[in-house]
């Protein structure tokens, strides 16, 4: 058994890992972590083979043996955590499986830990999106353990990394699903995880799965999320590698404090809908007929197209397309007299803005002073809509965007606009994340305090607040010059504002600290340490006078060319090592190794001597010290100075430094150029974006004109082809009635005849009773009277019994007429014959009272009894018709 025992542990590890014995390969995992810990580095030769070969981990991870499983996964932990990025992203394609199906579900306490780990490991080596991917389709799983593992594993992860490692999406999406599962100990697991995400999402993300959840479980999850709010803000528990080498990096320079507050600064903010949501094509929901609904001149066309709008937009993300026309339309909107038009639009835009973020910037400069000159507005519904809107701009835009249209306003006419404008401006400074710069910050403090005089309280509070904010973003000092014509009062109210207020951007005084500034200092007095290469010589202040002549050339230099003669001074020492050490002896060149080192112990205590005599002095007698040495060598030392300072650039390195300094000045030209050129150009742009708002505006006002005249002529063209069509059917009436007409006056030439005949005979009658008849001047008035209503009288029956024969005309039938012109015919000669008697008889008085009269009267007589003939006629024949 021992010589068996033997063989196993001389085998290789890849063989003891795949033998048929679970001790062997217990051991065999073992000696394999073991021998990862040992290792150097990550690219030392024990993890070649299970980087070449990943299918060993596969068969570790999975051990049928639970005691030689636990092993393997340890193995596999020593494996990932020695082993690098390398051993992480070879073996996780065939261990992430095995570790979620045989790991995490495992019935001991330590495997769950180390599978667990190992997942762990797998996302600080490399990323999350792997391992997230290979996770998910575990919770589809049939086995309600194996689902609870793996949400417990989710929280865990979101635990140690948060939100800003792991991407949460894909796991709040599958959520409902889990929620809804039958094994009890799931929906505790999933619980489990939503209280985590709450923690780093907050009300966020609620929009991915809120809906689909069943009330109950809504009550159940509202009532965990009340202990969570009280928490303080999570953080990141665990570093990724590349995080743990940064840190490690910035304490190797003494900056332990620096990293920890970057590593704060560096925590993820609270999380909104719009980083979860997807993007929504709200344009193809806007109304097709929008324009010309907000082109309507009626305020409730114009107040529906904005509701639809409304309906369309009203969403976390929306997709980046054209809005130009409905922003256009939105801005012209805020001129709108009606208020519930203005309040809408307003909400309109918040939604735009919220929906678009960066992609709404472009449309800024036309809605945003639209939406000031608005503030103007005193209904307190109406003022909060705009401000909820000008939030959402300046939340999608930024400060320095929104600034200049800001301080153009708070120049405004109307107290209602400049007290709006300083609240929205005192948003602005608290939700910023970037302090303003120190020209901003001038713009912001010399605009404000011109309104602290204002006659309006609300305006003059307003401005102190805003000065208070923005003190406390930079700090007391850098306001100081702003604020030193203000009264105690004033400043007592600002500093009391300061204290109260609740900012996010960062101080200004900490990015611009002095440590950059102390960086390039220390490369100049890399010229002092040069004496501490050869450290024999420990008081170098003697040599102080002699340096003073080199600094005129690095104060010229320093600026642009620190490190370009940092170089070839760090060349130099090697040649000067023997002559900078001393800083007395020059001249014996490369000899002077030996004979340097006696003077050194020589001068140095007369160099201590000397070194009081200076310090009270000046530095003007500091070349006495050094011709106090021995004759030859005072002689050499004291002209040798001069002449070593003096070349300390070489001819090379002076023309270098002239190159060096020819190519700043021809950069800084450059850039002064480059930098007027781009204000041109900017200025050009703003001028062109302004034309191509116009031009779009016109656009849009052209079309709506256009389509209005296309749909007045297509009115014109209907109301003429109804107008025809009536034309042609009233000159069909017309024939028609020309055709009856002529009709009538062939039916009535028989009657004519009867008629006439009729006439003769009472002529004859009324000639033989003429001479009885009274004549003409001895009728009375009231007769003639009589006799002339009588006449117009029966012209009137006349007209009237004719219009209703037109009428029956038109009720009856061709043929009902042919067969009643007998009938008509002979009813009208009887009916002359039965009144021929009293019809003789008032023609015979007639013409007894019209002779004396003369002719004009016995006309008149005439045309009476025709036209009493001709009705009595047409009234026997509607007799005949009506039977």
């Amino acid at each position: 058994m021992a010589d068996q025992e033997e063989d196993f542990s001389s085998l290789p590890l890849p063989d003891r890992f795949a033998h048929k014995n679970w001790k062997v390969r217990k051991q065999g995992y073992e000696d394999a972590a073991k021998t990862f810990e040992a290792t150097p580095d990550e690219s030392d030769p024990a993890f070649r083979p299970f980087i070449l070969d990943s299918g060993l981990w596969k068969g570790a991870v999975a051990d049928s043996n639970v005691a030689a499983q636990q092993d393997g996964i340890n193995a596999l932990c020593a494996f990932l955590k020695y082993g690098g990025q390398q051993a992480c992203t070879r073996s996780r394609n065939v261990t992430i499986t095995p570790i979620v199906e045989k790991g995490l579900s495992s019935t001991r306490a330590a495997t769950k830990q180390s599978a667990l780990e190992a997942l762990l490991l797998y996302i600080e080596l490399d990323k999350s999106d792997p391992i997230i991917e290979d996770l998910l389709p575990s919770l589809n799983n049939k086995q309600p353990k194996l689902i609870a593992a793996t949400l417990s594993a989710f929280t865990a992860i979101f635990h140690a990394y948060g939100i800003k490692i792991v991407d949460p999406k894909p796991v709040l999406k599958a959520l409902p699903k889990v929620f809804g599962h039958a094994d009890k100990n799931v929906r505790t697991e999933a619980q489990n995880l939503a209280v985590e995400l709450y923690r780093w999402l907050r009300e966020a993300m609620k929009t991915l799965f809120w809906n689909e959840l069943k009330p109950v479980q809504q009550q159940d999850l509202d009532k965990l999320f009340e202990t969570v709010k009280q928490e303080p803000p999570p953080k990141q528990e665990r570093l990724l590698r590349s995080q743990q080498a940064a840190v490690e990096a910035v304490q190797a320079n003494g900056q332990e404090d620096e990293a920890e507050a970057e590593f704060e600064e560096e925590q993820p903010e609270e999380i909104n809908a719009f980083d979860l949501a997807e993007p929504v094509d709200a344009l193809s929901k806007v109304p097709a007929n929008f324009g010309e609904s907000m082109a309507s001149s009626k305020w409730k066309d114009r107040k529906d197209a904005l509701d639809a709008l409304f309906a369309a937009v009203n969403t976390d993300r929306i997709k980046d397309g054209p809005f130009d026309d409905i922003t256009g339309a939105l801005a012209k909107s805020m001129k709108d007299a009606n208020i519930a038009v203005v309040t809408v639009a307003a909400n309109c835009i918040e939604c735009l803005a919220k929906g678009l973020r960066q992609g709404f910037a472009k449309h800024r400069s036309k809605i945003m002073p639209a939406i000031m000159e608005r503030l103007k507005e005193k209904k307190q519904s109406v003022t909060d809509a705009l401000g909820a809107a000008l939030d959402a701009v300046f939340a999608s835009t930024g400060l320095s965007a929104c600034l200049e249209d800001t301080l153009e306003f708070l120049k405004h006419k109307n107290p209602q606009v400049k007290s709006e404008t300083l609240r929205f401006l005192i948003r602005c400074l608290k939700t910023t994340r970037e302090a303003p710069s120190k020209p901003e910050v001038k713009l912001i403090a010399e605009a404000v305090t011109k309104l602290l005089t204002e006659s309006v309280e609300a305006t003059r509070a307003a401005g102190a607040e805003v000065l208070g904010t923005l003190m406390k973003i930079m700090g007391e000092r850098p306001m100081g010059p702003y604020l030193e014509g203000l009264d105690d009062s004033r400043k007592t109210k600002i500093k009391e504002y300061c204290d109260v207020a609740e900012v996010k951007a960062k101080d200004k005084p900490k990015p611009v600290a002095p440590p950059p500034k102390a960086a390039p200092v220390g490369q100049k007095k890399t010229v002092s340490k040069k004496p501490a290469v050869g450290t024999k010589k420990p008081a170098p202040r003697p040599v102080t006078p002699q340096e003073e002549p080199a600094p005129p050339p690095p104060k010229t230099a320093s600026k642009a060319i620190p490190s370009k003669l940092s170089a070839p001074k760090a060349l130099v020492p090697p040649q000067k090592s023997g002559l900078q050490g001393p800083k007395k002896l020059a001249g014996p060149g490369g000899a002077a190794p030996p004979s340097t080192q006696s003077p050194r112990r020589n001068i140095t205590p007369q160099d201590d001597e000397a070194a009081p005599i200076p310090s009270k002095l000046g530095r003007g007698l500091a070349g006495r010290p050094l011709a106090r040495p021995g004759p030859p060598f005072t002689t050499a030392s004291e002209s040798a100075p001069p002449a070593v300072q003096a070349p300390s650039i070489t001819p090379g390195e002076r023309l270098e430094l002239d190159d060096l300094r020819s190519e700043k000045e021809y950069l800084l030209r450059t850039n002064e150029e480059l930098r007027t050129s781009s204000s041109k150009y900017q200025s050009q742009i703003h001028e062109l974006q302004n034309q191509n708002a116009q031009l779009i505006e016109d656009h849009t006002r052209d079309v709506l004109s256009i389509k209005a005249k296309e749909t007045q002529l297509v009115r014109a063209r209907s109301d003429a082809e109804s107008a025809e069509a009536q034309c042609q059917r009233l000159s069909r009436e017309l024939d028609r009635l020309k055709r009856e007409v002529k009709r009538m006056e062939a039916e009535r030439s028989p009657s004519s005849a009867t008629s006439d005949h009729i006439y003769r005979e009472k002529n004859s009658h009324n000639s033989s009773g003429n001479s009885a008849a009274a004549p003409p001047a001895e009728r009375p008035a009231s007769a003639t009277r009589q006799m002339r209503v009588d006449s117009a009288t029966s012209l009137a029956d006349s007209r009237e019994t004719g219009y209703q024969r037109m009428a029956r005309s038109y009720a009856i039938s061709p043929s009902e007429e042919k067969e009643n012109e007998g009938l008509d015919a002979a009813e009208g000669e009887k009916m002359a014959r039965n009144r021929s008697p009293v019809k003789g008889a008032a023609a015979t008085a007639g013409r007894r009272e019209v002779s004396g009269e003369g002719e004009s009267w016995k006309r008149a007589a005439e045309v009476t009894s025709q036209l009493k003939a001709r009705i009595e006629l047409m009234k026997a024949k509607q007799g005949l018709t009506k039977r």
